[in-house]
Formats: structure tokens, sequence, C-alpha cells
């Protein structure tokens, strides 16, 4: 908010005062994700050497239906560089389409990933999505373990939260 202000708006101790309104924002507060997660054992993780190389994905749905249909947004996530696409897609979409959008905007843009890590949704447990990743030589890493997708929750988190402050906004 300070970034925003800051080229219209300017006084001493503004950033100060700014943190402090947007601490008690009401508004704020309704829509601020949750970030403290369970205490447990530290895990070494594995040290990533080339970007594109190991990928997270997951899908962010039940979204406001837009204009041209969809109502989900596909995050696919480079683990190395944290660098992600947020591709708009429909919740209704079959795995073959999917996939194209998959070729078209990933694989065409930064290559085969060797590995990609996903929930166990069911666009990813598909015989045919398997079937494509193995042609690939994609290795799936189907977990649910926290660790193994934590960035791709804190970005979806980040979207999500910035979508529905949005969207309340605009119910105001």
């Amino acid at each position: 908010m300070y970034q925003d202000l800051r080229v219209l708006y300017w006084w001493h101790g503004m950033k100060k005062d700014i943190a402090e309104y947007v601490s008690k924002c009401f508004n704020c507060a309704k829509v601020k994700p949750e970030h403290q997660g369970p205490t447990g054992v530290l895990i070494q993780p594995e040290i990533l050497m080339w970007k594109w190389e190991n990928i997270s994905m997951d899908f962010i749905t039940k979204l406001p239906r837009t204009a041209s249909g969809n109502d989900s947004i596909w995050v696919i996530i480079d683990q190395l560089t944290k660098l992600a696409h947020f591709l708009p897609i429909r919740e209704t979409y079959p795995v073959r389409k999917l996939a194209r959008i998959y070729v078209d905007e990933i694989i065409s843009r930064h290559g085969i990933p060797l590995s990609i890590i996903s929930d166990r949704d069911a666009h990813f447990t598909t015989r045919f999505w398997e079937s494509l990743q193995e042609a690939f030589g994609t290795r799936l890493d189907l977990s649910t373990a926290p660790p193994r997708r934590e960035y791709t929750a804190v970005t979806n988190f980040t979207s999500e939260t910035s979508i529905n402050y949005g969207s309340y906004r605009n119910l105001r």
C-alpha cells in the first residue's frame, strides 16, 4: 500500500502511519491467511541446479467466473527461481485440454522438466497425464507433505488473498 500511495502523497512518518493503519484494517485482517504451520523436524531441501528442471503445480478453484468463462487458475512454479505462471482455466477442462495448455505455455517456453511436484488432484493422477509425463521422461512426485509443496501453497494463499480482497472491495 505504501508503494502505491508514495507516488501521489508524502508526509513525515508516512510508512509507519500506513503500516499502523493496515495492521488495524478490518478488511485486511478478514482476508489475511494464516502462515504459522506446525513445528516439526527440519529437512534438508534438495539443492537445485537449473531453472525449470523441477516445478510444482496446483489449482486455485471456485473463483468467480470471468467474462471468458474461466473459474480457476492453474499455478505452475519453478522451484529454483520461484517464477510462477498463473494460467486461467475452467474447472471443467478435461485432462487433454490441460495437457495442451501445459505444452503451449510451459514446455514451449522452458523445456521439459525433470520432475513435477503436485498434490494428488484427479487431474494429475489420470492415466493420460501419467502417460504424457512418462513419454516426456518427467518424474511425477505426488506429494501431500507440506515441505514439498510449501512455496506453491504460499503463492496460492497470496493470490487467493488478493483475489478475495479485490472481490470483497468490489461488493461494497
